[in-house]
């Protein structure tokens, strides 16, 4: 008889985003004129530049000959794309991270899910809420943690942000092994000062603790004296691993490429106390489970960084928070308390007191617009809900003029 991870009985019934589609999609039946404008999931909406396309369409031509052809590529990613990441995402911004740092996958979600893999069953975790779903879920499907009890789960160390911390994650009470940091953050769009993540940094090198660091949202600051990488922080290569990702910097969500950074210098220490190399450990396990991200992927995620690509992705970010201005413009007129949209892709609404499922449920059956629940990432997001950025300017319009009529 084979068994069940038993890890898995104590998740939630279903996956946040699959709890929206199947709202949505009843909602749909029993209303099938209705035209629904999708603001909830994180998904882009322009086409892949023109410049990236090129690179893609190269990179398929080479394929289509035995001279140039490729089989199994490297599977940390093609030198080519790792020294365009590290000169033009690090380097040049004073950041020091080698090309052989870098290891690129088909997305920085998969990269999230699959770290923890590294670490013992036995550690103690600290993760934000609300936050991103599949820091947590992957954790307890790991067996790091107890039940959910009352919203949360037994074992974890939860950093609560709320309005009076300015939806920033304050230094846990207790010690920590482990940190999950998110800036421009999900779902809340908040941004992280350096002195914010100076306090984290020597956090972890005093307390031996590491922090996984999400920065699939840096193209969208705005603000020049906000970092966009953690290693601009002194220290933290020690103690940081970074996630990365084009689906949202340059639209790849359905061509599927990201990477993450492992420092040479960062140790992480076995069940003697002795140091053991992450950067081993991820490269062993990267090239164990992973045949790495096809080579016309990478050739246009390599034009990314083009004189073409950086003016025609910058156009493509410009666009979003337009739209993310004409959101927070139409929820400050209604009177609603919001945070992100200037540094974010994401607007982050308080309910005043709604339930976040019943203000979700509102906009879908009084507007037709489809948000995120707050709830859905963490018991700090009950009387939240999340509108993205990421549509046309004619249906953010639409949109909003849609929640005006419907919310006031």
């Amino acid at each position: 008889m084979i068994r069940a991870n038993d890890n898995y009985s104590k998740l939630k019934a279903s996956y946040l985003f699959s709890d929206i589609a199947k709202r949505v999609n009843d909602y749909q039946k029993k209303n099938p004129d209705a035209d629904i404008i999708r603001l909830g999931i994180g998904d882009v909406t322009c086409a892949l530049a023109p410049a990236i396309i090129k690179g893609f369409h190269q990179g398929v031509e080479e394929m289509a000959l035995d001279k140039s052809f490729r089989g199994y590529g490297p599977e940390q990613g093609y030198e080519f794309l790792r020294q365009a990441i590290a000169k033009n995402d690090f380097q040049d911004k004073g950041c020091d991270v080698a090309a052989d740092e870098i290891f690129v996958s088909d997305g920085a979600k998969c990269d999230c899910g699959n770290f923890q893999e590294l670490f013992a069953g036995d550690i103690k975790i600290a993760i934000p809420d609300p936050v991103y779903p599949v820091y947590l879920d992957t954790n307890v499907m790991a067996g790091r943690t107890g039940k959910n009890v009352d919203g949360r789960y037994e074992g974890i160390v939860y950093l609560d942000c709320e309005k009076q911390n300015n939806f920033l994650p304050q230094l846990p009470k207790e010690p920590v092994d482990l940190i999950y940091l998110c800036f421009p953050n999900n779902p809340t769009g908040s941004t992280a000062t350096k002195q914010d993540l100076k306090v984290w940094v020597d956090y972890a090198r005093e307390n031996k603790a590491l922090i996984l660091f999400d920065a699939a949202y840096e193209a969208f600051i705005r603000e020049d004296e906000l970092p966009r990488s953690i290693y601009e922080i002194e220290g933290a290569r020690q103690v940081a691993v970074e996630f990365r990702s084009f689906s949202k910097t340059a639209g790849f969500t359905g061509t599927r490429c990201g990477f993450t950074v492992v420092p040479k210098d960062c140790m992480i220490y076995d069940s003697t106390g002795a140091k053991v190399s992450l950067h081993a450990m991820w490269n062993r396990r990267h090239t164990t489970k992973f045949n790495g991200v096809s080579y016309p992927v990478q050739k246009a995620a390599e034009a990314v960084y083009s004189p073409e690509g950086k003016k025609q992705v910058a156009e493509q970010i410009a666009y979003y928070l337009n739209n993310a201005d004409v959101i927070r413009k139409t929820v400050a007129d209604l009177g609603f308390d919001y945070v992100g949209g200037k540094n974010a892709p994401y607007i982050w609404i308080d309910g005043k007191g709604r339930d976040s499922w019943e203000f979700f449920d509102l906009l879908l059956t009084k507007a037709s617009v489809v948000c995120t629940p707050g709830g859905g990432f963490g018991r700090c997001g009950n009387s939240y809900i999340r509108i993205s950025a990421f549509n046309s300017l004619e249906k953010v319009e639409t949109a909003m003029e849609r929640l005006k009529k419907a919310l006031k």
